[in-house]
């Protein structure tokens, strides 16, 4: 089995790359689901979130009010470094999991390991990928998408991206890049030929 980490920036175009490659036989394991089942309703993972940043970021029926949290981690780097300390073992710890099951599954299988904070994580996960792969487009491009496709205003978008590594940050990391600067078309023929790479 190999294991590719698959990162990228906000809006990069990331999910559109581990999407194709599932189509192409890929196993991805997503680490967003990943995080949101660390702190789904009941897990020690949302009761220490709630013991560290209050009541507030909890909604009415017991779930983890994501907009409420992410107001305060995205402007504070302290308070998402806390947050980071309390997700990231877990999240670990359920990705290998999912290792194990994919291996169990098919000892030949490539595993995308779709993880957004990979360049912010770096030094936490004892595993060593066979490749890391980058998707990547210009800082400007994401804002656009955004505020277009996620209904941001700019400032926001402008926070979330400067919330997260440089694009420099994450290419020093890269054995291959996916070029997401242009359309849908041409991201996926990057991806398809990053691909071939991998598996070739």
């Amino acid at each position: 089995m190999r294991i590719i980490g698959l990162t990228g920036g906000i809006a990069a175009g990331k999910s559109t790359v581990s999407g194709r490659w599932a189509e192409l036989g890929a196993v991805v394991v997503d680490a967003d689901r990943l995080a949101r089942q660390a702190v789904a309703p009941g897990s020690p993972g949302l009761a220490r979130v709630a013991e560290r940043f209050g009541p507030d970021v909890i909604a009415p029926d017991g779930s983890l009010d994501r907009p409420a949290l992410g107001a305060v981690v995205f402007s504070d780097p302290a308070a998402r470094r806390d947050l980071e300390r309390i997700t990231h073992p877990e999240v670990w710890r359920l990705a290998q999991q999912a290792f194990d099951s994919a291996a169990a599954a098919d000892p030949d299988a490539v595993v995308v390991y779709d993880v957004p904070l990979l360049a912010e994580a770096r030094g936490s996960r004892p595993l060593r990928f066979d490749a890391v792969v980058v998707v990547d487009a210009p800082a400007a491009v994401r804002v656009r998408r955004l505020v277009e496709h996620r209904g941001m205003d700019e400032a926001e978008a402008e926070r979330r991206i400067g919330a997260q590594a440089s694009d420099a940050e994450r290419l020093a990391l890269a054995d291959h890049v996916v070029d997401a600067t242009g359309t849908l078309d041409q991201t996926l023929a990057s991806a398809d030929a990053v691909w071939q790479r991998l598996v070739g």
